[in-house]
């Protein structure tokens, strides 16, 4: 069994990865970590976490751990994934790892020389959902692809909230900008060649609130937005000049309801649904991980992957700032 530790007590972490984690069938949840450590006891009495620490290094420093899970804050990625590696740890972190491409060559050397594995937290890459995407788009079944279509909004106007705090990684490129880029990357396993972007920031918080996107591939296009202060949408279209998909819940599993995916052909006169129940995302992508790390060849999400995800929303930025097409 892979023994987890938790670095902090995030919400993230409470809500969504720690109880996944604890149904995993090859992984315990084993410590937690918490610099407010009355904190870190309620959370490990919560979920039945024997070893509690009030360090981040201590729980690195224990036998009792072969892994962790970092939900740290975006802007304390690349530092404690540097340090658990170093520490011998095989790392799951959360995305985004970066705040910059240049930012992850430390983590890929960390990794290198530790012979640890370490990767970034993109659940939505072990749904069965995307891998039937995947699939769908691979046996030609819309036709040729010739435009991807996507949308990732919410409403957060809390000012303590870290999506909302520039000092913290907060914004909404960082946050969900990054999903319906992997995700496209991913089914059609291919990489963004320039973009043009316009970007909007907010007057008070100085993060990134609204993005309009446009990306060119080849032989496809990509538009997509995504907002921190618009009402809560989440889509992704794939439309070929035979048909198209339609991905319904594409990010949040079962929060915008059922996890389905919709196949419709060329004159729209017959559809497929596909549906994936109650698909549980984080345990799938935990499971993955700790069979990885025991050498099965199963998929993982890989730093270079991280990196070329990394590489199209930095230049998203530097699009919006020029106001003119950039290279990825």
């Amino acid at each position: 069994m892979f023994r987890w530790g938790i670095l902090s007590t995030a919400k993230i972490g409470r809500d969504h990865v720690i109880p996944q984690l604890l149904d995993a069938e090859n992984g315990v949840v084993a410590a937690i970590a918490s610099r407010d450590e009355a904190r870190g006891r309620a959370v490990a009495e919560r979920f039945g976490i024997p070893h509690v620490f009030a360090s981040y290094e201590a729980l690195l420093a224990s036998p009792e751990v072969d892994g962790v899970y970092i939900p740290l804050p975006t802007s304390q990625h690349v530092e404690w994934a540097v340090k658990a590696a170093d520490a011998g740890k095989h790392v799951l972190v959360e995305k985004p790892l970066a705040l910059k491409a240049e930012d992850i060559a430390q983590v890929i050397e960390a990794r290198d020389r530790n012979r640890v594995l370490v990767s970034e937290a993109f659940m939505v890459t072990h749904h069965p959902q995307w891998k039937k995407v995947r699939e769908l788009i691979a046996e030609d079944a819309i036709g040729r692809l010739r435009h991807v279509q996507g949308a990732f909004t919410y409403r957060n106007l809390d000012p303590d909230n870290m999506r909302n705090r520039l000092e913290l990684g907060g914004g909404g490129l960082p946050d969900i900008g990054v999903y319906p880029t992997v995700t496209t990357r991913f089914v059609t396993g291919r990489e963004p060649l320039r973009v043009q972007a316009t970007v909007e920031r907010d007057s008070t918080f100085g993060t990134d609130i609204y993005a309009s996107v446009k990306a060119e591939f080849i032989g496809f296009e990509m538009s997509f937005y995504v907002a921190t202060q618009m009402a809560a949408r989440q889509v992704m279209v794939f439309h070929g000049d035979r048909g198209y998909i339609e991905v319904e819940t594409p990010f949040n599993s079962r929060v915008y309801g059922d996890d389905r995916i919709t196949l419709h052909n060329a004159n729209h006169a017959e559809s497929t649904i596909f549906r994936f129940g109650d698909t549980r995302q984080y345990r799938l992508q935990a499971e993955a991980f700790a069979r990885a790390v025991a050498g099965e060849d199963v998929q993982v999400f890989t730093l270079e992957d991280s990196l070329k995800n990394q590489k199209m929303i930095d230049a998203i930025y530097r699009a919006s700032a020029h106001d003119r097409w950039e290279m990825v």
